[in-house]
Parts: structure tokens; C-alpha cells; sequence
């Protein structure tokens, strides 16, 4: 028979030897969420990430953590702030904005989750879209490949439009990729383009006084984290000028700007968020496919539409996803 001294020295002898595992299986996984931009611009977006996890069984604060790392714009902070995700450690670090190549320089065993605009596979994130390799995997939303049918868009809203101003953020991830589609895409159909540059606050008023000067027919925002963040300075000016505006993403028009042409980054993000959590539950970067964005939204304004004097096709409201009166 074992007396009691014994029955509790043994059982404090297995409660230090044995839930070792029983402890590791409980622990709550903890993801990292990275981006250059700042968490202003993030609300309706990471709902959207949160809905994917949760598809997936992972709820936060109840059956995950989620640490947030932003850079505010400032893209030198990006090494910093990843590596502190790597030592937290994290089980798995989503990135965007441009993080994307910081992570996969600061780790090759964490995975990692990507949501970006230009090609994965020619950017040298990833080998192939179907098997990715290596420690990563994402979304691809195409913003910069949309840029021919932007175009279009615009000059059906604006028919007169033979010169059209190209604000880009050189120090942007999708920079050179989407001016090369931009200018491609204008040839196609015959518009002259102008580009002006902006990496600050400071360099959009800069950009906005050269492009009054030289008097363009219509304004082409890149799609870019930084501009998304100063969506109310970049619609506020384009109004004060009148210079009808294309952007790449629905908070534009929400809050003034006439119109936008892009992935709906609300499917987009949830799709990121249901790869994080496939992750959680076992599975490997490698064998996730690059998922495609596949769901589109044009939304336009029609109150700043007739306050530039703009008459709406009919055929362009009919295919609009959104008309904000």
C-alpha cells in the first residue's frame, strides 16, 4: 500500500515530468502579422483575416494570438520588427506591404503567409504558383496587372481623356511592376502619361502642385499601402483641383474619391486568414498553392461624379458593383 506522502510525491513527480507534452498541445499558437503600413488603414481588412482563421477553428484571444507588428511606412523598421516575431518565436508570420521579403530573409523554417500584388513566382518569393517551395505561400491580388482595365475604366468615365497623371510611390513593393503594366497598358490605348512621384506626406501636396501645373485630364493613383493610409489627403486634393481620380481600392470612393477597380481585398484577406490557419492545423507552405485573386469590385462615386461635371454612362453603372449616391 502506498501512504499518502508517497501518493503525493509521486503525483508532483508526474505533474512535473508528464503534461510536458500535455502543456505543449495546450499552449496557444501565436501568429505574427506584419506590414510596412500603419494599423489605420487595417480595420475592415483584418476582420476579414480574423474570418478566415475562424473558418479554419482558430478564433483571437480564444484559440490563437496575434502579434502585430506595423512599420509606419517606414520600410527600415521592417528587419527590426520581423525579427522580433522570430524570436517571440511565432508559428507563423503573415506578411504584406513589402514585409514579404524581409520575412523570408529573416527565416527559412517559420512559415510564412504573403498577400501580394505583383508576381510571386518573378518577384523571387516563391518557385512556382502550384508548388510554391520553401517556407512560403500567400495570395497574389493582382493590383498592378489591373492596371490596363483601370485605364479603360477611366476613360469611360472620362471620354475626353487623352493625358492622364500616374501618381506612384517609388519605394512601394509593386512600384516597377505596375508602372511597366501602366505604361503598356497605355499604349494599348492611345493615352500620353505623365508620372509623378510621392514617399511622404510632404511629396503628395509636391506631386498634386506639379500635376495642377501641368493640367493632365485625369489622375491614375498606383494601388500602394502608403497611399491607401493617405487616401483622405489624396482624395481631398483631387477634389480641391477637380481632377477626376482612379483608384485601386473601395475606401477611396467611400470617402469621396470617384471611382476604383480592384481585388476585393475583404475575399482577399479572408483567403489569408484560412492559409494561416491551414497552417496552424499542420499544413505545409509548399503545398499550398499561390491562390489568385478572382473576385473583382468596380465601385463609383456618383455625387462626386456630378460634381466634376462627369456625365455616368449607363453601361458603366450597370456593371458597377457599388454606386455610392
Amino acid at each position: 500500500m502506498i501512504r499518502r506522502r508517497e501518493f503525493i510525491t509521486l503525483l508532483g513527480g508526474a505533474a512535473t515530468a508528464w503534461p510536458f507534452g500535455v502543456q505543449a498541445q495546450q499552449l496557444t499558437p501565436i501568429v505574427g502579422f506584419l506590414h510596412s503600413a500603419s494599423l489605420d488603414a487595417f480595420a475592415e481588412r483584418l476582420r476579414a483575416f480574423r474570418q478566415g482563421l475562424k473558418e479554419t477553428g482558430y478564433a483571437e484571444a480564444e484559440d490563437v494570438q496575434i502579434e502585430y507588428r506595423f512599420a509606419e511606412n517606414q520600410m527600415e523598421r521592417l528587419p527590426m520588427l520581423v525579427n522580433e516575431l522570430v524570436r517571440r518565436p511565432v508559428s507563423v508570420i503573415v506578411a504584406a506591404g513589402g514585409a514579404e521579403f524581409a520575412a523570408k530573409a529573416a527565416t527559412t523554417t517559420i512559415p510564412i503567409v504573403f498577400y501580394v500584388a505583383e508576381d510571386p513566382v518573378g518577384a523571387g518569393l516563391v518557385a512556382s504558383l502550384n508548388r510554391p517551395g520553401g517556407n512560403l505561400t500567400g495570395v497574389n491580388f493582382l493590383a498592378s496587372e489591373l492596371a490596363a482595365k483601370r485605364l479603360e475604366l477611366l476613360r469611360e468615365l472620362v471620354p475626353g481623356a487623352a493625358r492622364v497623371a500616374v501618381l506612384v510611390n517609388p519605394a512601394g513593393p509593386a512600384a516597377e511592376t505596375t508602372m511597366k503594366n501602366v505604361e503598356s497598358a497605355a499604349r494599348m490605348i492611345c493615352v500620353q502619361i505623365s508620372v509623378f512621384q510621392a514617399r511622404n506626406s510632404g511629396d503628395i501636396n509636391a506631386a498634386f502642385a506639379e500635376i495642377v501645373r501641368d493640367r493632365p485630364d485625369a489622375l491614375f493613383v498606383a494601388p500602394d499601402p502608403f497611399f491607401t493610409v493617405r487616401r483622405s489627403q489624396l482624395v481631398n486634393l483631387a477634389a480641391r483641383h477637380s481632377i477626376p481620380a482612379s483608384y485601386s481600392v473601395r475606401q477611396y470612393p467611400e470617402i469621396g474619391g470617384l471611382m476604383s477597380y480592384g481585388t476585393s481585398l475583404t475575399d482577399a484577406w479572408r483567403q489569408v486568414g484560412v492559409y494561416t490557419g491551414l497552417i496552424l492545423k499542420g499544413a505545409k507552405p509548399t503545398d499550398l498553392p499561390i491562390v489568385q485573386a478572382s473576385k473583382f469590385e468596380l465601385v463609383i462615386n456618383v455625387e462626386t461624379a456630378r460634381m466634376l461635371g462627369l456625365k455616368m454612362p449607363a453601361t458603366l453603372l450597370a456593371t458597377a458593383d457599388e454606386v455610392i449616391e
